[in-house]
C-alpha cells in the first residue's frame, strides 16, 4: 500500500476506535452546515437493493419543546415525571430522529440494517467533525404519536434519536471484548460437516437467495 493509503486506513480505523457515546454536551448551537454533512455521510451507508430507505427529521430549538409535550402527555404521569420526559428532548441542541420507510416488497430485516448503518456513519462523522453524538431509543420510538409528530407512514420503523453538540465532558473508553472471543474461522472440516449433516436432515426445497 502507498503511504496514502496507510495514512488513510489508519485515520479511519482511528475513527471508530476513538469514536464515543457523548452524553453531555454544550447548549451551544451547531452551524447547520455541520449537520448537513452528518446527513451527506448517513446516506452513503450500504443498503441491499439500494432501497435507501432511511428518513431523517431534524430538530432543534422549539421544534424540541414540542416533541417533549408529545412525550410527556400521558396525564397519569406525576408532574416532576411529566418534567423530567418533557426535557429530555433539550439534552442536546440538535436532535436527529432517524427512521425506516421499508420497501414493502424487501426483507424488513435488510431495511433496518440499513437504517442502522446509516446511524453509524452520522455517529462516525460526528466524532471526526469534533462534535458530539449518542444515539437513544427507549420507549418513545415505539410510540405511534412520536410517528405521527414526524409524519411518518404506520409501517415506518423508528430507529432512535441521535444527540447532537459540542462535548462538554468526553467518556473514557469502555471496556470492550477482543474480537477473538466472538469470532469463529470456520475451517474446511466444520464447513464440510454442518453441510453433510443439514443437507441429510434438510428437504430439498430451494432456499431464496433474494
Amino acid at each position: 500500500m502507498s503511504e496514502t493509503t496507510i495514512q488513510v486506513a489508519e485515520a479511519v480505523l482511528a475513527t471508530i476506535r476513538n469514536r464515543r457515546s457523548v452524553k453531555q454536551v454544550r447548549p451551544d448551537p451547531v452551524p447547520r452546515e455541520l449537520i448537513e454533512q452528518l446527513l451527506e455521510a448517513a446516506i452513503w451507508a450500504p443498503n441491499h437493493h439500494l432501497t435507501q430507505p432511511w428518513r431523517f427529521f431534524v430538530l432543534t430549538g422549539e421544534a424540541r419543546v414540542a416533541l417533549g409535550e408529545v412525550l410527556a402527555r400521558d396525564p397519569a404521569l406525576t408532574p416532576a415525571k411529566r418534567e423530567a420526559i418533557r426535557q429530555k428532548p433539550l439534552r442536546a441542541p440538535v436532535l436527529i430522529a432517524v427512521a425506516v420507510e421499508p420497501d414493502p416488497a424487501r426483507p424488513l430485516l435488510d431495511e433496518l440494517a440499513a437504517g442502522a448503518a446509516a446511524i453509524q456513519n452520522m455517529l462516525l462523522a460526528a466524532h471526526a467533525l469534533g462534535l458530539g453524538a449518542i444515539w437513544r431509543t427507549g420507549r418513545a420510538i415505539e410510540d405511534p404519536a412520536v410517528k405521527e409528530f414526524l409524519g411518518l407512514s404506520d409501517r415506518a420503523v423508528l430507529l432512535g434519536f441521535v444527540y447532537i453538540g459540542y462535548p462538554a465532558a468526553l467518556p473514557e473508553p469502555p471496556a470492550r471484548r477482543p474480537a477473538s472471543t466472538c469470532t469463529e474461522w470456520i475451517v474446511a472440516e466444520r464447513a464440510a460437516a454442518a453441510r453433510d449433516r443439514l443437507l441429510a436432515t434438510l428437504d430439498h426445497s430451494p432456499a431464496r437467495h433474494d
